[in-house]
């Protein structure tokens, strides 16, 4: 069993795509066999996310930050909420407790902490695979804009094609379990 970290907001976001998919996905990680890492919170896509996989009898690990508990944003019900100091803490935990990383739609946290652990890929601190589930297109202009970083030199291609991206939870997980599974 492998832990899948996901990385996503904690809005529903517009259009009940982003929470059905967020539902489906949970429901292929606890399928699979795999158990969930993410930021620990019961609302939003977050909620939703944990919920699906603790209906599956998937384990779920959260991690928050003790201010947000104390704003009682915290899921009570997960099979282990790990409390830590500050946002830092909050990332290190998370890629610790991970063997994959996932990122579904979210604002500029979701963005911020799909891009360091990339970045932390790059520079060989993990060699755990990464992808992106692009719910109805969400993702496709930030796919292709990395794609120009690419044809204009600043990203190795080599580097953008470690980043998986796929518009279903199964092929993502699946991508994710090949890589995985790749020594």
């Amino acid at each position: 069993m492998a832990n899948i970290c996901v990385y996503l907001g904690s809005r529903e976001g517009k259009g009940l795509m982003f929470r059905e998919t967020a539902e489906a996905l949970g429901r292929e990680i606890a399928q699979h066999g795999h158990g969930l890492v993410y930021g620990g919170a019961r609302i939003g896509l977050m909620g939703a996310l944990a919920n699906a996989v603790m209906a599956e009898g998937g384990e779920v690990i959260g991690v928050m930050p003790d201010h947000l508990v104390e704003r009682e944003q915290a899921h009570l019900g997960l099979t282990r909420l790990i409390r830590v100091a500050n946002m830092h803490e909050r990332k290190a935990s998370m890629a610790a407790h991970a063997d994959a990383f996932i990122a579904l739609p979210g604002g500029i946290g979701t963005l911020e902490e799909l891009f360091e652990i990339w970045t932390w890929q790059y520079l060989g601190l993990h060699d755990k695979p990464i992808g992106v589930l692009d719910v109805a297109g969400f993702y496709t202009p930030l796919l292709n804009f990395l794609d120009t970083t690419v044809e204009n030199g600043f990203l190795d291609a080599s580097t953008r094609q470690r980043l998986f991206a796929a518009d279903r939870p199964k092929p993502l997980i699946e991508a994710l379990e090949q890589r995985l599974s790749t020594p």
